[in-house]
């Protein structure tokens, strides 16, 4: 969960307007970064956050819980950002054995890990190609991705904001990073992407993967999140540090995933300005005639339970 909520929670319950103020922008920048990596479109973020943070206010006053306001928030904006404009359609499933990587991908990550890191991480500090990278996502898998591994939050929040069982949520997570990771590579290569991330394999040649490998590469998230029990994660440590191939996948695998925990979108600083003093004002007004909802947080749209 992103510091900056519970950062807001603390600075609302002081109730004065330069914290009140402060915690709006703090509000402001979470709905906004959050809307720009699943929408991809700054007016459509913009009145996100602003219909958001508008339908917030009479709720914001019993939530004094940073969980509790983080599935809330998410939840909003998921809702609105799937009603702002019509999404391509996409297949709903990605076949993991899609996403594992052919002997000539393997081969280009094993001479790629022996250059030098700062060669490696001068290549990896486009924050434009990796939000591209992650609007090139299917929207199920670009959702999961974005709340999990950029917004901070954990299994049990992603799955009540998707209205998803954990262990899908755990599913979607995989392959969106596996996902992530192929179209990342392809942008770094300047490979241009035809067709859509879902339908495309990373293999050079169709080809029967051993159960083992199979078993491991789609475990690999679990492996990298301290999720295994002791045993297979030994197991699985054992086979991987006698695979040079296994790695450079591995390595470059969490180089995708930290690309994307370190993506922000920051909001313009005239933005939302006016805004902000308007909400503000309305909150204190709502606090001081004791005027607050429940926080029932939104249930999915019938619109964007396609997305899910």
């Amino acid at each position: 969960m992103r510091a900056e909520l519970q950062e807001a929670v603390t600075l609302l319950r002081q109730s004065d307007e330069q914290s009140v103020q402060k915690a709006v922008m703090l509000l402001q920048r979470t709905v906004f970064s959050f809307s720009m990596k699943v929408c991809g479109h700054r007016e459509d973020a913009e009145d996100t956050m602003q219909d958001v943070l508008l339908s917030s206010l009479p709720h914001l006053r019993k939530i004094e819980d940073a969980r509790a306001l983080s599935v809330w928030l998410y939840t909003a904006a998921r809702n609105r950002c799937w009603r702002s404009r019509k999404r391509p359609s996409y297949r709903k499933s990605v076949a993991l054995d899609d996403l594992m990587p052919g002997d000539a991908e393997l081969a280009a990550q094993l001479a790629a890990s022996v250059q030098s890191p700062e060669a490696l991480a001068a290549s990896h500090q486009d924050h434009q190609m990796v939000h591209e990278a992650v609007l090139q996502l299917p929207p199920p898998y670009r959702i999961v991705l974005v709340l999990h591994d950029m917004e901070e939050l954990d299994t049990a929040q992603v799955a009540k904001v998707l209205g998803l069982q954990p262990g899908t949520v755990r599913v979607r997570l995989h392959r969106a990073r596996l996902l992530v990771r192929q179209q990342m590579d392809k942008l770094l290569r300047g490979q241009p992407d035809h067709a859509s991330p879902a339908s495309v394999s990373s293999g050079t040649a169709a080809r029967v993967r051993p159960s083992q490998c199979r078993e491991i590469f789609g475990n690999l998230s679990e492996y990298l999140d301290g999720r295994m029990e002791t045993r297979s994660c030994n197991q699985m440590q054992a086979h991987i540090e006698a695979c040079p191939a296994c790695i450079a996948f591995i390595q470059d695998l969490k180089a995708a995933i930290d690309r994307c925990r370190k993506l922000d979108i920051p909001m313009e600083s005239e933005t939302g300005t006016t805004l902000r003093r308007v909400l503000a004002e309305e909150y204190l007004r709502l606090v001081e005639h004791g005027e607050a909802a429940e926080p029932e947080p939104p249930g999915p749209s019938e619109k964007s339970k396609k997305h899910l």
